[in-house]
């Protein structure tokens, strides 16, 4: 039996990667704080996400985003099922004082630095 390249996977197929935000408006800033750091940090231990940062709002007090780049859709569609998300939106109940905004975003440009 001979061994075709063409029967082996592909190890350089291009994966898309995908940005996902996450905008949450409170009137209980510390409450809310702890909730989503807790997320950012235990969502930075996927081995599929790429990026995660949580940023708070210098024009609209009480506003907070959190950017996630995922190295890919299934990547991030798995993550947003699983047992971190999941803990978060339940923590986030009583604490916003309107619906997230959650907004997944096609890579243009983005790429890695690292």
């Amino acid at each position: 039996m001979t061994d075709s390249p063409a029967a082996e996977p592909t190890q350089d197929a291009e994966i898309e990667p995908v940005m996902v935000t996450l905008t949450f408006v409170t009137n209980e800033v510390d409450a809310l704080l702890a909730v989503l750091s807790k997320y950012v940090v235990l969502s930075r231990m996927d081995t599929a996400a790429r990026n995660i940062d949580l940023v708070a709002s210098i024009t609209k007090p009480g506003r907070f985003t959190i950017v996630e780049k995922w190295e890919s859709l299934e990547a991030q569609q798995a993550h947003f099922d699983g047992d971190t998300m999941v803990e978060m939106a339940k923590a986030c109940t009583g604490l916003l004082t309107e619906p997230p905004d959650i907004d997944l975003h096609e890579a243009v440009t983005m790429h890695d630095l690292g």
